[in-house]
């Protein structure tokens, strides 16, 4: 398997544990991968500290990149960024990539992630969702992008809020391509 070049980009909407449990698991996953970048907005940071009670966000072994930081290398489809994960996806990021609007480093990432066909994941968390959401959802999905709600799963029984949450990071790493142990579903 080759090893993946993963872009994280976390925005302000709620949900800062769904990126916290991510950047966790690909820290545990890095024999397959080559490289994570990761870009947060300031809105993100602070959700990050008031949600967690955590100023780790800056700690991880990653390469961080300034929202604003156009020179970073996958503001570029010459980089070979595989794959991008927006995680949360506040609704005006999605309304943002959806218009073709490259106003920060994330909405330019993602618009390189899309014109060279690659995979987009877009951790939707918002509720409930207007029209506006809903055709801006369909036009990123009509673009190649996947829209993953963060919308967490029951038939594994989590015990805690963190085994709830990674219910739904768990179907991210599936859908970036990774290997990866956790529940599977075995019927009935």
């Amino acid at each position: 398997m080759m090893k993946k070049k993963i872009v994280v980009a976390v925005t302000g909407a709620s949900g800062a544990i769904y990126a916290k449990l991510l950047l966790d698991k690909l820290q545990q996953l890095q024999g397959q991968v080559a490289e994570v970048a990761v870009v947060m907005s300031d809105n993100a940071k602070q959700v990050w500290e008031f949600e967690l009670d955590d100023t780790g966000h800056g700690s991880y072994p990653f390469k961080t990149y300034a929202k604003n930081d156009f020179m970073a290398p996958f503001a570029s489809g010459s980089a070979r960024f595989d794959t991008m994960v927006i995680v949360p996806c506040s609704m005006g990021t999605l309304g943002r990539i959806a218009s073709g609007v490259s106003d920060d480093l994330i909405t330019r990432a993602a618009d390189v992630i899309l014109k060279e066909r690659r995979k987009l994941i877009l951790v939707a968390r918002d509720t409930p969702l207007n029209l506006i959401h809903i055709r801006n959802m369909q036009t990123v999905t009509e673009a190649g992008g996947i829209i993953c709600p963060a919308i967490p799963s029951y038939y594994s029984k989590p015990k805690t809020i963190e085994e709830l949450a990674m219910t739904v990071v768990n179907r991210v790493i599936d859908l970036i391509g990774l290997e990866n142990e956790s529940y599977r579903w075995e019927g009935i």
